[in-house]
């Protein structure tokens, strides 16, 4: 695999990766390199158009790929990616994502790849995102939802990210919430419990994913992919 790349992951469902990663993805634009993104599972999307996260990613990327591997296993019922697949009568292959990681590779400098849901949300009967993320060995980018009970999932994720000896790239907070209570103080805490660097926090933002342009809250730092 000639690319580097990023494996975006979340404490829960509905925290900002897809914001984060398209960020991600116009900073890494902004240094002049072929960044790929990839979905290797959506759920949720109306017959006949694509899922909602899968065309932001599209759309931020300047890698010109196949859909089908860009996003290899798209399903309509936005459910856990396991009970979507079985709706539709597919097993989740980590194999086949695997593939498909491979070809944007060969194409891009960077891959951008996005998981679903949480980090151990099940892919099937036996494997789970963690498990992607090992076959994929990219460096974790941790997306903090900023909401009440954000400390504990982060800090659960981190240690599950450290446990699977998989590298770390860093943690975004992002408000999921318009008024947190107390938001400053749990990003202090964030700040002093997880392993750095806190490449950014993100204020509430109603409507569009993300800006044209490289965001101003975002820090990438050198060597961060890999």
């Amino acid at each position: 695999m000639s690319a580097r790349g990023l494996f975006v992951t979340g404490t829960d469902t509905g925290v900002g990766k897809t914001r984060v990663a398209v960020a991600l993805i116009r900073a890494l634009r902004a240094r002049g390199l072929r960044v790929a993104a990839m979905k290797p599972v959506s759920a949720g999307h109306a017959p006949g158009e694509l899922n909602e996260d899968v065309l932001a990613l599209l759309q931020a990327g300047n890698v010109t790929a196949d859909v089908r591997d860009m996003n290899p296993y798209a399903f309509a019922e936005p459910v856990a990616p396991h009970v979507a697949a079985a709706l539709a009568g597919v097993r989740i292959e980590p194999d086949v994502i695997v593939a498909a990681y491979s070809r944007l590779a060969a194409m891009a400098d960077v891959v951008v790849v996005e998981g679903a849901g949480g980090w151990r949300v099940p892919l099937n009967e036996h494997e789970d995102m963690a498990d992607l993320a090992q076959r994929l060995a990219l460096p974790v980018v941790l997306v903090v939802g900023l909401r009440l009970g954000c400390l504990n999932h982060a800090l659960l994720t981190a240690e599950s990210v450290a446990h699977r000896r998989l590298p770390w790239a860093g943690w975004v907070g992002n408000q999921v919430e318009p008024a947190m209570p107390r938001a400053a103080e749990n990003v202090a805490c964030l700040h002093m419990r997880l392993p750095g660097p806190c490449l950014g926090v993100r204020g509430f933002l109603h409507g569009e994913i993300s800006p044209p342009n490289p965001p101003q809250w975002l820090t990438l730092p050198e060597g961060l992919v890999s």
